[in-house]
């Protein structure tokens, strides 16, 4: 008979998350990662499999909260989506529950050779993100909802690195209201977005 394990898988996969994004892949051992989890390294490798099988799990687990791809499904204009994006990156990145800013952003920053696939597999994560935001924009273009001569891989580019940017002041010390104020400043270089007409054809600039 198989023996039955003993932990709640959930749980200490919570753990492990929180120990990557807290130091990063690289400085996250093996050993640090089953005393905080709290099992012994045969039940992480049964379990798991190896470091990086789990830190894969880990990021598919954290991505399910990714507020940014929620806020490009759900607002109306990519304009709504990007200013709601950095609106809760000020608040998720401050918040005392969890390790500062970003774990995609963070995880992979410093990580030596032989961890080289780690660092792509997180800049494929981003530029994915990127790329979701540049369309978004790129369509909201095409509607005429912004001026035909808008760039949307720099705007993409723009906002992805305040962003990023954010996180990186977060894990520096930065307080909430510190995000907010740079998320109201990086909104004012929005481009004039015009008003959808009832007909759905573009209508007039705002104000």
């Amino acid at each position: 008979m198989s023996r039955k394990r003993a932990f709640d898988r959930d749980a200490v996969l919570e753990i492990a998350l929180l120990e990557f994004w807290r130091h990063g892949y690289e400085s996250t051992s093996i050993a640090s990662l089953t005393a905080a989890m709290g099992i012994r390294p045969p039940s992480l490798y049964a379990t798991f499999g190896d470091k990086r099988q789990l830190f894969d799990e880990v990021v598919e687990r954290y991505r399910r909260y990714d507020f940014s791809a929620r806020a490009l499904a759900e607002e109306p204009t990519a304009r709504a989506a990007i200013a709601r994006t950095l609106r809760e990156a000020a608040i998720d990145y401050t918040d005392p529950g969890h390790p500062p800013g970003c774990m995609i952003f963070s995880a992979a920053v410093n990580v030596g050779p032989e961890s080289a696939d780690v660092r792509e597999a997180m800049r494929g994560i981003r530029e994915a993100g990127k790329a979701a935001l540049a369309a978004r924009i790129a369509s909201d273009v095409a509607a005429g909802l912004l001026p035909e001569g808008t760039d949307p891989e720099a705007l993409a580019l723009f906002y992805s690195a305040t962003v990023q940017g954010m996180s990186t002041q977060a894990r520096d010390g930065a307080t909430r209201r510190d995000l907010e104020r740079i998320a109201e400043l990086a909104m004012l270089v929005w481009p004039g977005e015009r008003e959808p007409a009832p007909d759905g054809h573009p209508g007039r600039v705002p104000g």
